[in-house]
């Protein structure tokens, strides 16, 4: 089938580049020339592994272009999925205006049938609007009653994991299609049916409904999983203070099959992408519908004050003035096998280091670069503060002269490293553990002072002991 994607970002070229590897012929449009320059110069825009090689091995087998030619892109695809993104507007709703800019272009170039389908996270009922868009174009050119230019608008929202979206897509454990039941949803589904056959050779798992079902589906499902991550850091808030042991809890509670061990893991908050922002978009729906959604509410600002959990810590050991005291920081992107510093708790604990009258070696395998500019940013209102501020040109380099090394982002470099070089680097044998890597007694033994989230501090002089 001929597909086109509006929209080179994250979900774009994944969804792209995936499709593609199935044997359709994609085109990918983005007005951004920059970025296709970056893919038609066989590079990537973002970092995803496998991705890079994905879109080598379909460029050179001719299934996928790269593109800034609105009409070409629309003449191009039978299916036109919109992939572009939805950031959160000031009061926390989703902005549609690309969404809806997507759709106008593709009214105003269409030629015959088109699928048009939403894949950006999209608050319910923009396929409604999305479909009023259309409309508007068409009577424009006076093609309001064309049987050549009837359109059915599809929510087919994605379910990808930063850092594992490849492996996602292609072996998906559901694919959600909404579409309405008439004449054009009929014809719609069929197509869709043929696009993703593919996966469901071995068995069905494609679940149809109704459009704002499937828009609902996904808030809903990344508003879950924000809520047991606040819950698991709430409760290991509570941990430390009542003594117990919030990964013995977790190994508890997660081996009853109805709650399970995923995202039951403590740390310093979540970020990126989606989380943060679907969950205000859900609370903003839901104020606009006349409800308030206590639950999530709490659990934004669990997430809030959990950014904050690792500075405490820090502060109730060295001080509230940290002013002469140096910082190693090892992770920025918000979670590992990505460089995006989008919600990073990263991003609030330097900032709150630096306040304090700190200076911060930070080092990411990844996301250095993107962070360089990120902090640019963040603390252009404080270039005192930015230029205590140092990258790292290694792992090791960031620890040097450290009074501690701070871990946000857990890294698989970072589970196992080693430990009587960290000692003799650091000036103090001291870590604070945003992410739970090591154990609390290893790291007693070691003669490490070690804090981490939610388990028992192990006084250096009773190990001894």
């Amino acid at each position: 089938m001929k597909i086109t994607i509006v929209g080179t970002g994250y979900v774009g070229l994944v969804t792209g580049a995936c499709l593609a590897e199935i044997g359709h012929d994609v085109f990918c449009l983005d007005v951004d020339p920059r970025k296709i320059d970056i893919l038609n110069g066989g590079g990537v825009p973002i970092h995803e592994p496998g991705l890079l090689e994905l879109i080598a091995r379909n460029r050179a087998a001719g299934r996928i272009t790269f593109s800034t030619d609105i009409a070409a892109s629309v003449e191009h695809g039978e299916v036109q999925f919109i992939a572009v993104g939805t950031p959160p507007d000031e009061d926390g709703s989703a902005d549609l205006q690309y969404v809806l800019e997507a759709a106008r272009s593709i009214g105003r170039h269409m030629n015959g049938f088109k699928v048009v389908v939403d894949k950006s996270t999209v608050p319910v009922g923009t396929a409604q609007r999305v479909h009023g868009v259309l409309a508007e174009e068409l009577a424009k050119r006076g093609l309001s009653h064309s049987v050549d230019h009837r359109f059915s608008v599809v929510s087919n929202p994605e379910f990808l994991k930063e850092g594992a979206a490849v492996d996602d897509f292609m072996r998906p454990d559901r694919i959600i299609i909404g579409l309405d039941e008439d004449e054009n949803g009929t014809v719609a589904r069929e197509k869709m049916k043929r696009l993703y056959a593919p996966f469901n050779r071995n068995h069905e798992r494609t679940i149809y409904m109704d459009v704002r079902s499937a828009e609902f589906t996904k808030y809903a499902a990344n508003a879950m999983l924000a809520t047991r991550i606040s819950f698991m850091n709430e409760m290991a808030n509570l941990a430390d203070r009542v003594g117990a042991d919030i990964e013995s809890v977790r190994r508890g509670i997660g081996s009853d099959p109805r709650i399970g061990y995923h995202f039951l893991y403590a740390g310093c908050g979540y970020g990126g992408s989606c989380f943060p922002k679907d969950v205000q978009a859900l609370i903003r729906t839901a104020a606009e519908s006349g409800q308030n959604l206590r639950v999530l509410e709490a659990v934004e600002e669990v997430n809030h004050g959990q950014k904050e959990v690792l500075v405490k810590k820090i502060a109730s050991v060295c001080g509230d003035d940290l002013t002469g005291k140096h910082f190693a920081v090892w992770g920025l992107a918000f979670k590992p096998n990505t460089d995006d510093m989008r919600e990073a708790p990263s991003r609030r604990l330097i900032a709150d280091l630096l306040s304090r009258g700190a200076t911060v070696a930070a080092w990411d395998p990844v996301a250095a670069e993107e962070a360089q500019r990120v902090f640019a940013l963040d603390l252009a209102h404080a270039p005192e503060q930015h230029a205590r501020l140092t990258f790292a040109s290694s792992q090791d380099d960031a620890l040097t002269g450290a009074d501690a090394l701070v871990i946000v982002t857990e890294w698989t470099a970072f589970k196992a490293p080693d430990f009587a070089h960290l000692k003799k680097v650091l000036k103090a044998p001291r870590i604070f553990d945003g992410r739970n890597l090591y154990e609390p007694d290893a790291m007693a033994e070691l003669g490490i002072d070690y804090h981490s989230i939610g388990r028992p501090h192990v006084n250096l002089a009773n190990s001894a002991a």
